[in-house]
């Protein structure tokens, strides 16, 4: 069954057998939220978070292009980069190639000068969180398409469904109550009540571990690189 914000809110007081107006516990809320939510994003790598943004392009002669953020946040990682030629199209308008990602002494070593010869870019290298350089450095204004993972909006009063409230459910109230159990222990369960964060730390990975299945099927990850997860195999001859 799907949750809401407020359906969460009163299924972790239920679990944690407190009163969910009390200070105490809306004090924890926010923080429980936010475990819960970067773990799994950091830790299961959802389809749901990857966005595209090509709203932005190069400047001729500048070899440093700075990640675009887009409706849903910023990039946290970048999984590809396309660029659109010749100079001046768009994606609807001009043909789409690939960057390849490269290391940035490749780059230095490489194109470390603009007046090593400008032109069309083929590689890219990660400078810092939000920064890119290319090479060779662009002649012209080219099209960028960013492909990447973002942080979603986060689980709240005035945010009150998300991917995984509809979605992962079970998953997302595992985490909290990991997070929960050693709140009420003042994280120190391992000492006092080792069995309840064990417990749903188990239950967590248990969880994790049906969710990635699932995960990367929907990638075409699966076994055989299909979308099932289970291929037979043909009979032998």
């Amino acid at each position: 069954m799907s949750l809401t914000y407020t359906t969460y809110v009163a299924q972790i007081a239920n679990i944690m057998t407190v009163t969910p107006d009390t200070t105490q516990f809306q004090t924890m809320l926010p923080g429980c939220i936010d475990y819960a939510e970067q773990r799994i994003y950091r830790e299961l790598d959802l389809l749901q978070t990857v966005v595209r943004n090509s709203d932005y392009g190069t400047t001729s002669g500048v070899r440093e292009f700075t990640l675009p953020s887009t409706s849903q946040g910023k990039f946290v990682t970048v999984q590809g980069i396309n660029l659109f030629y010749p100079a001046g199209a768009t994606a609807a308008t001009g043909s789409r190639s690939a960057l390849q990602p490269v290391s940035r002494d490749f780059l230095e070593a490489t194109y470390g000068s603009g007046n090593i010869g400008a032109g069309q870019p083929s590689y890219f290298a990660m400078i810092d969180q939000w920064t890119i350089i290319l090479g060779p450095w662009p002649n012209g204004s080219y099209r960028l398409e960013v492909v990447g993972t973002i942080r979603p909006t986060p689980l709240s009063s005035t945010n009150t469904t998300t991917f995984l409230t509809t979605y992962l459910p079970d998953l997302f109230v595992a985490a909290s109550m990991v997070y929960a159990s050693g709140y009420q222990r003042d994280f120190g369960s391992q000492a006092d009540n080792p069995q309840q964060s064990q417990s749903w730390e188990s239950q967590y990975e248990r969880l994790f571990a049906s969710a990635n299945g699932e995960e990367v099927r929907k990638k075409f990850s699966g076994p055989g690189w299909t979308s099932y997860s289970n291929v037979a195999n043909p009979p032998e001859r």
